[in-house]
């Protein structure tokens, strides 16, 4: 006798026989989709009258389920349809969500990994990349363009290994991290002031930190009139650019050919005269192109992968040497010590703060140094998780007579944070 799943999986090859038949589109004849599905769950239902199989406990459920894997995502329809979910984990037939709330639950509605796997196919069909043996590895736009997949499949995985993560950055200014209390009124006025330069920003943290989502908002606060031009793996920024542009890498082909990594990117932008490069996710050569960046006088703002402000400032470093170029790691690192303005780290409050579990815990002004290593000098700090970002006091000299000259006439900005720094 088949159990449920076998006949969940009898009736969805019905079905498709049956609408491959009279050659209904799934996204376009739903109707004829789902009457075809109905007379799947008929024919099988009489067969379960006959004893040839088990009857169903709910056919109208059946029905359901059916027309949701051929025509949207299967049982995934609902979760990705729902607006509080951020991130979706998929291994093997287990699913298992993050809520805005930073809460991990599991599915309860019942998978199998054949069935997600081929919810991943349809979810990668409107893309130019696939996955299959031959590309274990895969990541990709989706859901038109408001996610980010990420998965993995044999040999490279033992089992089905995905992860959905929805874009949450497409609007999100530094007055609204102010209010999820991810940033204070100060921390959020220097930094914006900042932008008005071709300031050199680095903003680091975990994984899932927030940190495309603080870098949207800084590129939200740059001058109109500043060209930039932004680069990613995968496209997740969706600030509106009045001057500048988007780019995303692109994977090499059936053939193996016609790649473009962020490397290539970072370098081609360099030739179309940026006040800013923008890279998405600093993780290997494309770092030792913002020091050719550097030198031709281009702001840039990147993320990194660190656990705090100065071990982002090795990470960029280790980065840059992995490009292969004749140059010592000493000059890589005088290069950026000269250069880089500030650091910002974010990190997840497991604790969570009153309106989001992810909040900036320090900024950090760089320093030129004559050694080989970084001098740091805190600005802004959180003196433990869920407390306010205080102001240190400090400003490096030399960068706060920059911000000045970008502001308004008679404002100055030591002024503007001593003001912001009174309670209302």
């Amino acid at each position: 006798m088949i159990d449920e799943h076998g006949a969940y999986e009898a009736i969805r090859q019905a079905a498709l026989a049956r609408i491959e038949a009279r050659r209904l589109r799934p996204d376009r004849d739903l109707d004829g989709v789902r009457g075809e599905v109905r007379g799947a769950v008929d024919d099988y239902e009489r067969d379960a009258r006959l004893g040839v199989t088990l009857p169903l406990g709910d056919p109208d459920a059946m029905v359901e389920r059916v027309v949701q894997a051929l025509t949207d995502f299967g049982p995934l329809s609902e979760l990705l349809a729902r607006s509080d979910v951020e991130e979706v984990f998929v291994e093997g037939g287990r699913v298992s969500y993050l809520d805005t709330g930073g809460r991990l639950r599991g599915l309860t509605v019942p998978t199998t990994e054949e069935e997600n796997r081929r919810i991943v196919e349809r979810l990668l069909a409107s893309t130019d990349r696939h996955l299959s043996t031959k590309h274990p590895l895969v990541q990709a736009r989706v859901l038109q363009g408001s996610a980010r997949l990420t998965a993995a499949i044999a040999p490279v995985a033992d089992r089905l290994s995905a992860t959905l993560r929805r874009y949450t950055v497409c609007d999100v200014t530094l007055d609204e991290l102010v209010r999820r209390e991810s940033l204070t009124r100060q921390a959020a006025d220097f930094l914006g002031a900042l932008m008005r330069l071709r300031s050199r920003v680095v903003v680091s943290g975990e994984p899932g930190a927030g940190k495309t989502t603080l870098l949207g908002a800084l590129i939200a606060t740059t001058p109109p009139q500043h060209c930039i031009r932004a680069c990613e793996e995968i496209r997740e920024l969706a600030v509106p650019l009045v001057h500048g542009a988007y780019y995303e890498v692109r994977p090499p082909g059936l053939d193996g050919t016609g790649e473009i990594d962020l490397r290539q990117l970072v370098k081609f932008v360099l030739g179309m005269r940026p006040d800013r490069i923008v890279v998405g996710e600093v993780r290997g050569a494309e770092a030792f192109e913002l020091t050719r960046a550097i030198n031709a006088g281009c702001g840039f703002l990147c993320t990194v992968h660190a656990n705090s402000a100065t071990e982002a400032l090795d990470a960029l470093v280790n980065a840059a040497l992995m490009a292969g170029e004749n140059v010592t790691e000493p000059v890589v690192r005088r290069v950026f010590s000269r250069s880089i303005d500030i650091v910002v780290h974010v990190e997840r409050n497991a604790a969570g703060s009153a309106t989001s579990g992810r909040e900036v815990r320090e900024i950090v002004a760089v320093a030129p140094s004559l050694a080989d290593g970084f001098t740091c000098e805190p600005l802004f700090t959180r003196t433990a998780p869920g407390r306010p970002l205080e102001w240190t006091g400090a400003l490096p000299a030399a960068l706060e007579a920059r911000i000045d000259r970008a502001l308004p006439a008679g404002t100055r900005l030591r002024d503007h944070l001593d003001v912001a720094a009174v309670p209302a």
